[in-house]
């Protein structure tokens, strides 16, 4: 009597002793493999199609809320207000602001299509921490874009504006702020991902607690440069930026502390404990 072949979900033979293995019962053939990522792909487009499209309707409420603190700015300063330089540059804002607000609405649909295209080649345990790190990952991009919002902008535009000379009036291009402000809290939101990079780090052996602490008087010069850089030429705002990244660096030298897979030799080892001593 022939007993019955197994096969995985996609009608495919499974091997012996592979069939109680996730990874290796979900194997199909290359061709299946991008069948399966145009479709995501498709999905994910549509989905961002849909939503930007949706978002025309709320585009001039997103971009008053975007464009409030350069308006409060102008207000309390008195030295000019937001133009249009050409006829479609209105036009052309909304529809920025409407896709930017779009992209931004479909992007959980997005990574969860793309999640589930490479899941099923993970294992349990593999599996495990992504939900945690895509949560954090989230809360603080949108932490970081908060503080940018919220705390920067409020400090950055008037000084901004009363950089030039007194007689000096601002004629602002709408379409202009729109990219500085997209400039300035994407840089505020990546930079706010200093936790995970470290995650990533520690957990595959690059670094580990000692290494951060050790090189704690470098990653100050660096926070400070990086500072300068995002942020106006001034003192206030340097240490607003630089002041929450050394939080997150304090904070990512306790998650290297439990999560590093870097081995040191006895060596190593013994000399670390005679400098913490």
């Amino acid at each position: 009597m022939k007993t019955a072949r197994k096969v995985d979900v996609h009608g495919n033979p499974v091997l012996p002793g592979v069939d109680d293995d996730p990874v290796e019962s979900y194997r199909m053939p290359l061709l299946e493999h991008l069948v399966e990522l145009r479709n995501r792909v498709v999905r994910s487009l549509a989905a961002m199609l849909v939503c930007c499209i949706g978002c025309m309707v709320f585009a001039e409420d997103i971009w008053a809320l975007l464009v409030q603190p350069m308006n409060d700015a102008l207000a309390a300063t008195g030295r000019g207000t937001m133009a249009m330089t050409t006829a479609m540059e209105g036009f052309l804002t909304m529809l920025k602001v409407a896709g930017l607000a779009g992209l931004l609405l479909a992007s959980p649909y997005v990574f969860w299509q793309a999640w589930q295209f490479v899941a099923p080649g993970l294992y349990p345990h593999e599996k495990k921490p992504v939900l945690p790190l895509v949560i954090s990952s989230t809360l603080l991009f949108a932490l970081g874009t908060a503080f940018g919002y919220f705390g920067i902008f409020k400090y950055a535009f008037p000084y901004f504006l009363d950089f030039a000379g007194e007689d000096v009036q601002a004629v602002l291009s709408i379409d202009a702020y729109l990219g500085l402000a997209t400039k300035l809290l994407l840089a505020f939101g990546i930079s706010f991902q200093l936790p995970i990079v470290v995650y990533f780090l520690a957990r595959v052996g690059l670094i580990d607690a000692r290494d951060m602490i050790g090189g704690f008087r470098y990653s100050v010069v660096g926070i400070f440069v990086v500072a300068a850089i995002l942020t106006p030429p001034d003192v206030v705002s340097q240490l607003m930026m630089a002041a929450p990244l050394l939080v997150l660096y304090g904070f990512g030298i306790i998650i290297a502390y439990f999560v590093s897979t870097k081995v040191r030799e006895p060596a190593e080892a013994s000399a670390g404990g005679k400098e913490a001593g």
